[in-house]
């Protein structure tokens, strides 16, 4: 067996399904030290099968064909044998599968008979990495063979049904063993350290949608959010118990499962109060709810990839009800990008007055982890996060996620806020949450030396004294409140009358600039037209008068597809001091990004060798095609030739 060769057909072989010939479910096994590959005619590469003992052919050059999924399938018969200990003679390959009298066209990929050699126990379905969907299938091939477990694989994501009769599907952590029962499996215990570090939450979602939440009759994102709330409040107590036991997990009897699952959320709602209101509770069935639970039951979500959290969240996040409001998940490497051009300190407050999920938020508070507080201990990390840390948006669910964000990322008490930053009237009330958003804020409230304007500002929760801010505010939407128009020197002509409406993002710049402190850094995403056109040069004149323009980054067209197609830029300002002039001569830095990492569709695009294979950095990701890397560097030699210091 040549390795080498191994490894490079599998590359091959998989070239199109965007990941790495490892295959996440196999990792453990290493396919190119299990897998008999070897090359029999001239860019012919065949594998041994393992049951069949005859040669079957993954990859023809020539006619540009290859097979992942007979490699799948050669992994998990190693995988039944090893380390389930189901012996060769009780599994069989391409078993037609019967309807009554029929035999159906397509065959099982796998099936495992119990000790009679004849009573079908398990089946196996086993696809191409690209594909996602399949559990109808395999659940009529459970039905019809009468076997009471089946597995899905496609070598990234497994999924472990099995029918209670005359209960619906149900799901398992993992197959039994030969030695096991469905009962032992649902039994055993679950560790901190069982849990999976490495995995496509997104992917799960879809699973639990083809399972159960699309036709649950619930709200997804709500009963999605409080078993992740359960769950993070489960891991957390975790580490205090014997052996470090999650609770989180199915068991036998679904009512149980519901139970326990529900005294966590609720525990939850107790630790982490201002998300749900006490008396809510998990509205899935407990059927349903079993399967959501075996699912999550698998992962561990504290400490765990912000990006893969990230990305669930913005699929949970109905397209609908982000349009509608001009929110928009702002891609993560614009918001790297913004983040390393600011620059934040370990001593520095930052903000987000439109945080949404809390993308830039929780980027800078990597960024200063992993640069000022690099050799810190977990404690000291988590201790900037609780005071330097602020968000503030208006929308429930974006509020929860941004939450939920900094609460995996390790940071139990953020001040993640729901206000609308443009009205400060609105903060005012004897409700609990405004009261906790007040109190939590009052401490940044920039200091007047003169008594009136200071008690003014205190009253009113105006000027604050921030010294980092990153924002996308929404750009959808008008004002029209005459009150609320008022409060803003934008909303008015040059001869001070007041004007009819205001875009929100126009109003969000005047409000920005008033919650940083002079000297302090804004970097804020704007549509183009701010900058290009003739209506808004009194936008322009007011953002030199108020502040020092460092930089102008225009993001490619493709940027913040396929939500919006309207092209933006980000702006990088320093707030002046009020007595200090507009210098003349100031040197700015303008870039415009070539490479957005999107295609016209919207899809992500991602770097590839001079032999078109993907690329993948130290971590096994995909590298993403884009140019804001470049920029940021360009942009920190900009500084330093230039001597602009902060």
């Amino acid at each position: 067996m040549n390795q080498k060769i191994n490894s490079a057909v599998l590359n091959k072989i998989f070239r199109d399904s965007g990941i790495q010939y490892g295959l996440k479910e196999f990792e453990d096994i290493k396919p190119v030290e299990v897998l008999d590959i070897f090359e029999k005619e001239k860019g012919k590469f065949y594998v041994k099968c393992l049951k069949r003992e005859k040669n079957i052919l993954l990859f023809n050059s020539e006619k540009n064909l290859s097979k992942p999924e007979e490699v799948i399938r050669q992994l998990w018969l190693f995988k039944l044998v090893k380390y389930y200990n189901y012996p060769l003679d009780r599994i069989d390959l391409e078993k037609d599968i019967r309807f009554g009298h029929e035999i159906h066209a397509k065959a099982a990929d796998i099936i495992v008979y119990r000790e009679d050699k004849i009573t079908p126990l398990v089946i196996i379905e086993t696809k191409n990495p690209t594909v996602e969907k399949g559990l109808d299938q395999l659940k009529t091939y459970i039905n019809s063979e009468g076997a009471p477990i089946g597995v899905w694989s496609n070598g990234v994501e497994k999924v472990v049904l099995y029918r209670p009769y005359p209960r619906e599907f149900q799901t398992l952590r993992d197959l039994p063993r030969a030695d096991q029962t469905i009962e032992d499996v649902l039994e055993e215990k679950l560790t901190l350290d069982d849990l999976q570090k490495d995995y496509d939450l997104v992917k799960i979602l879809k699973i639990l949608e083809e399972l159960v939440l699309a036709g649950a009759g619930v709200d997804s994102f709500n009963e999605i959010f409080k078993l992740i709330y359960a769950k993070l409040f489960d891991e957390k107590e975790a580490r205090k118990r014997k052996d470090n036991e999650v609770y989180f997990r199915q068991s036998k009897d679904s009512k149980i499962t519901y139970d326990v699952i529900n005294k966590l959320f609720q525990s939850a709602c107790n630790e982490w109060p201002g998300v749900f209101n006490s008396h809510e509770k998990i509205d899935l069935a407990p059927n349903h709810l079993s399967v959501c639970v075996d699912e999550f039951s698998k992962i561990r979500l504290l400490n765990s990839n912000l990006e893969v959290i990230d990305a669930a969240f913005e699929y949970l996040l109905p397209d609908v009800a982000k349009g509608k409001k001009g929110q928009y998940f702002t891609p993560r490497h614009v918001i790297d990008m913004a983040v390393k051009m600011l620059n934040p300190k370990d001593d520095e407050y930052v903000i987000d007055p439109a945080c949404g999920s809390g993308g830039f938020l929780i980027h800078a508070m990597r960024y200063v982890w992993n640069n000022d507080l690099k050799q810190a201990d977990k404690t000291a990390k988590t201790d900037y996060a609780r005071k330097y840390i602020y968000g503030i948006d208006f929308d429930d669910k974006p509020v929860k996620i941004a939450r939920a964000m900094m609460l995996i990322a390790g940071d139990g008490r953020s001040h993640i806020l729901k206000l609308n930053s443009l009205n400060t009237k609105e903060w005012q009330g004897d409700e609990s949450e405004k009261e906790r958003a007040r109190a939590e804020l009052r401490e940044r409230l920039h200091k007047f030396e003169d008594y009136d304007k200071d008690k003014n500002n205190k009253d009113n929760f105006k000027y604050f004294d921030y010294d980092i801010l990153l924002s996308n505010p929404p750009f959808a939407g008008e004002i029209h409140e005459t009150p609320l128009l008022k409060e803003y020197d934008l909303a008015k002509n040059d001869k001070g009358k007041l004007r009819n409406k205001m875009e929100r993002h126009i109003l969000f710049i005047e409000r920005s600039l008033e919650l940083v402190r002079p000297g302090g850094r804004l970097a804020i995403v704007l549509p183009q037209g701010v900058f290009n056109n003739s209506n808004m040069e009194y936008v322009r004149d007011y953002l030199l008068e108020k502040a020092r323009i460092l930089a102008v980054v225009g993001l490619e067209g493709n940027t913040f597809k396929p939500h919006a197609g309207v092209k933006t830029s980000v702006i990088f300002l320093q707030k002046r001091n009020e007595k200090e002039k507009s210098p003349k001569d100031c040197p700015i830095f303008m870039a415009v990004s070539k490479k957005s990492g999107k295609d016209n569709s919207g899809e992500y695009v991602y770097r590839k060798d001079k032999d078109g294979n993907l690329m993948f950095d130290s971590q096994g990701k995909k590298i993403l095609e884009h140019d804001l890397d470049e920029i940021a560097e360009e942009f920190r030699k900009f500084r330093e030739e230039k001597k602009i210091n902060y």
